[in-house]
C-alpha cells in the first residue's frame, strides 16, 4: 500500500511540474505575442526584431555573452528566492551585493594566500558581509516589527550613500588629480580564472553549484522544510515547534550571503581594482523578475536567467539594426508580468481539481 502512496505522490508530483512548465512556456509566447503587437504598433516589424534577436543571440560569441550575464542574475534570483520561500520579501539584494563587493575588494588585497584559498577567503568575506547587511532587517523585524520590504528599502539607500562615502573618503588617488577611485588591486592569486579568456568568469560554475547547494538546502533537508513550513503557515509552524524567529533570521542571512556573490566576477574577474565604475547595479531588482519566473525553483532560475542573458545580450544589434534596444526590457517586464498571472491562474485552477479529486475520492469510500 506505501508503495502505491508513493507512486501516486510522484505522479501528482510530476503532473504539477508538467503544468508548471506547461504554463511557464504559453505564458512566454503569450508575452512574446504582445511585444509583437506592441512593435506594430509603433511602426516597426515584430518579425524583423524577433529574428534578428535569435539570429544575433544563436551565435557563439553571444551564447558566451548570454552564460556571463546571466551568472549575477542566478545568484541574485536564489537570493530572493530564499526569503519567498520564508514568505520574506527580501527587496534589498541591491544594497547588499554592494556593500559586500566593496569589503570584499578590499579586503583581499591585505591577504596573501594560494590562489584557491585566496579566492574562497574573498567570497566567504562577501557572503559574511551580505549576511551581516541583511541581519539588520531581519533584527528590525524580530525586535520591532518592521516589514522587511520597507527595511531592506532603506538599506538599500543606506548602502549606496555609505560606499560612496568610503570610496570618495578612502579610495580616491590623488596622485592622478583624483580621477582614480578604486580599491587596491587585488593579486592575481585572489583573482578566478576564465573559463573562456575574457568572455566567461569561472564564477559561472559557483553559481550553478549555489543553485545545486540552494536545491539541497531548501528542498531535500529537514532545515528546507522548516523554512517552506513556515513560510506557508506560520501559526502551524509555530504550534510545531518551529521557532519564527530564528527561522526568520536565518532565511535572510542566508540571503543576505547569496546575494554577496553577486558581483563576485567584477571583484576577482578584474584586474584593475573595483571602483564605482565597475559597480554593476539593478542586479538585485533584476534577480526579483528571475526568481518570479523561475517560480523559485533551481532550475527554473537557472532558465529565466539564461532567458535574460540572451535577451541583454542581443539588444546592442538590436540598436544597430533600428530597431529600440528598449525592446528588450519591455520584452522582460512582459514575459514576468504575464508569467505571474498564467501561473497564478494555472496553480489555482490545480488546486481547485486537485480539490475536486480529493471530494470525489473521498464520497467514494464506504465511511
Amino acid at each position: 500500500m506505501s508503495q502505491n502512496i508513493n507512486s501516486q505522490r510522484n505522479f501528482n508530483s510530476m503532473r504539477k511540474s508538467l503544468n508548471t512548465l506547461g504554463s511557464s512556456v504559453s505564458a512566454i509566447i503569450l508575452a512574446l505575442i504582445i511585444c509583437g503587437v506592441l512593435l506594430l504598433v509603433t511602426g516597426k516589424d515584430p518579425f524583423a526584431a524577433y529574428g534578428k534577436i535569435l539570429e544575433t543571440g544563436l551565435t557563439s560569441d553571444k551564447f558566451l555573452e548570454m552564460l556571463k550575464r546571466a551568472t549575477p542574475l542566478i545568484f541574485s534570483a536564489i537570493a530572493v528566492a530564499i526569503g519567498f520561500k520564508m514568505n520574506l520579501f527580501n527587496i534589498g539584494v541591491e544594497g547588499q551585493y554592494l556593500f559586500a563587493a566593496l569589503i570584499a575588494a578590499e579586503m583581499g588585497t591585505h591577504v596573501s594566500l594560494p590562489r584557491p584559498l585566496h579566492i574562497l577567503f574573498i567570497l566567504v568575506v562577501a557572503m559574511i558581509s551580505g549576511a551581516a547587511w541583511a541581519s539588520v532587517a531581519a533584527f528590525l523585524k524580530i525586535v520591532r516589527g518592521i516589514n522587511e520590504v520597507i527595511s531592506t528599502i532603506m538599506l538599500n539607500y543606506i548602502a549606496l550613500s555609505f560606499i560612496q562615502w568610503l570610496f570618495e573618503t578612502f579610495f580616491r588617488d590623488n596622485s592622478d588629480g583624483g580621477l582614480n577611485v578604486k580599491t587596491t588591486k587585488i593579486a592575481p592569486s585572489g583573482r578566478m580564472p576564465d573559463l573562456v579568456h575574457d568572455r566567461l568568469n569561472g564564477m559561472f560554475i559557483i553559481a550553478l553549484l549555489v543553485a545545486f547547494l540552494y536545491w539541497i538546502v531548501v528542498f531535500r533537508s529537514r532545515f528546507g522544510f522548516q523554512l517552506r513550513a513556515s513560510g506557508l503557515n506560520p501559526i502551524a509552524a509555530r504550534t510545531a515547534g518551529i521557532p519564527a524567529n530564528r527561522m526568520i533570521l536565518i532565511a535572510l542571512m542566508l540571503s543576505g550571503a547569496v546575494a554577496g556573490l553577486v558581483a563576485m566576477s567584477a571583484v576577482i574577474g578584474d584586474v584593475y581594482g573595483y571602483g564605482p565604475s565597475a559597480i554593476a547595479t539593478q542586479f538585485g531588482f533584476a534577480g526579483i523578475s528571475v526568481a518570479l519566473l523561475g517560480r523559485n525553483h533551481p532550475l527554473g532560475i537557472i532558465g529565466a536567467a539564461m532567458l535574460f542573458g540572451f535577451l541583454d545580450s542581443t539588444s546592442a544589434e538590436l540598436q544597430l539594426s533600428g530597431i529600440p534596444s528598449s525592446i528588450v526590457k519591455v520584452i522582460q517586464a512582459i514575459i514576468v508580468l504575464v508569467v505571474v498571472i498564467v501561473n497564478e491562474a494555472s496553480s489555482r485552477r490545480y488546486n481547485r481539481r486537485t480539490a475536486e479529486r480529493a471530494a470525489l475520492a473521498l464520497k467514494s469510500l464506504d465511511i
